[in-house]
């Protein structure tokens, strides 16, 4: 059957390879940092499937749920949220992974798993924990993720964390590529399991890393229309855009724009996608990448967009930045997040009886180990429980709180 338009184009991005030689493979992992027992008592599963899987049923997930992408404490149910963010991370992540004939099981678990270090409000909540821990070591939500599933979630009666494989936890310390000056967190985890932070991760991490530029990039411009602070008037001042946006107005001429808006995401994905897979490839194969050593001892990373498509990125980043992210109601928002997060922080230290669930009768004594436990407490939170919180102690609306 003869292919039609732009599929005869992308024909090549869309050949599905399986198993090769340059994947991860469940069957070498470097195991876990504690032994476990084998068999089937939970079920036939590789490893790589059981790391997805505690990742899926761990509180922290959870917890995403109520946790801010873009709109903090968002007031309708259709605005993406860190759970729903991830979930679209983990399907960008599968498709590129099945083209590029890797490990699918190990990228989801990288997807689902990247964002569970963030504390409430986002970014504006990591501002805020990172000036109350300076002189402390800072926060950095990458190492906090670490921190989170290697000493801070334990359902388990033996050991603190879920007790990942090597390859997950590699993976997610260093999704942007090796990381020469780790923080405190990342360094405490690494010195107890060797994550060889200098070296390049897998090509499951280096997936991870741009299916989530991917997701929010085009996802952020949805919720953006919807909450009224983008319109499709200021997209299309980016050529590219409006060069997309006409062909779709064209194919599809007797339907209102506002229905098009979703075409108009879900076709920049598709491009993004394509583009990376074919990019990819050709890295693979001019750097004869034949295994995981290959792989990591590339010096570069391979799973990118090609130049071209990395210029518009860049550009659509700007402009989400610019019309989106710095938005005065945006900025205004944050701003009122960071002073939650700062008030909440000094309260607890200067009386942690105020921190529940037996929070209060664990903080140390002593610095910098008690403002960090402080830190991890507050970064668990969901917006709302935060936002709880800070009434419940100031008795009225925080100082930030408009």
């Amino acid at each position: 059957m003869e292919q039609r338009g732009g599929n005869r184009r992308h024909a090549a991005a869309l050949t599905i390879m399986t198993g090769a030689s340059y994947a991860s493979d469940p069957a070498a992992s470097r195991g876990r940092l504690h032994a476990e027992e084998g068999g089937l008592l939970r079920g036939p599963r590789d490893p790589f499937q059981r790391d997805r899987d505690r990742i899926i049923h761990s509180i922290a997930f959870r917890r995403l749920r109520h946790k801010t992408q873009v709109f903090v404490s968002p007031d309708g149910d259709h605005f993406r949220v860190r759970l729903t963010h991830s979930l679209e991370v983990a399907q960008i992540g599968r498709t590129i992974a099945r083209a590029l004939g890797l490990n699918e099981d190990l990228t989801e678990a990288l997807c689902l798993a990247h964002d569970i270090g963030h504390p409430p409000f986002g970014h504006a909540g990591e501002d805020a924990l990172q000036a109350a821990l300076e002189g402390h070591g800072g926060f950095d939500h990458n190492a906090h993720t670490i921190r989170v599933l290697t000493e801070l979630e334990s359902p388990y009666p033996r050991w603190n964390g879920l007790n990942l494989g090597w390859e997950l936890l590699e993976g997610l310390a260093k999704h942007n590529g090796p990381v020469a000056q780790p923080s405190w967190a990342l360094a405490q985890a690494n010195a107890a399991f060797d994550l060889e932070l200098d070296r390049w991760p897998s090509l499951e991490a280096q997936v991870a890393a741009i299916a989530d530029d991917i997701a929010y990039d085009n996802h952020d411009i949805d919720d953006g229309i919807r909450a009224g602070i983008l319109s499709v008037e200021q997209l299309t001042e980016l050529p590219f855009v409006a060069q997309r946006w006409a062909a779709i107005q064209e194919k599809f001429a007797d339907v209102p724009a506002d229905r098009l808006v979703s075409e108009l995401v879900r076709q920049q994905i598709g491009a993004m996608v394509n583009d990376v897979i074919e990019r990819t490839r050709a890295n693979i194969a001019a750097e004869r990448i034949e295994s995981v050593a290959d792989v990591r001892g590339a010096g570069r990373v391979l799973v990118e967009f090609s130049p071209e498509m990395t210029e518009r990125e860049r550009t659509l980043k700007k402009f989400m930045y610019a019309n989106l992210y710095h938005h005065r109601t945006q900025l205004r928002a944050a701003e009122a997040a960071r002073r939650i997060v700062a008030d909440l922080f000094a309260a607890y230290r200067a009386d942690p009886s105020l921190m529940t669930g037996g929070w209060a009768e664990s903080v140390p004594a002593e610095e910098p180990a008690r403002s960090r436990h402080i830190a991890d407490y507050l970064a668990g939170m969901t917006d709302r429980f935060a936002e709880t919180q800070a009434l419940r102690i100031y008795g009225d609306k925080p100082r930030g709180a408009d």
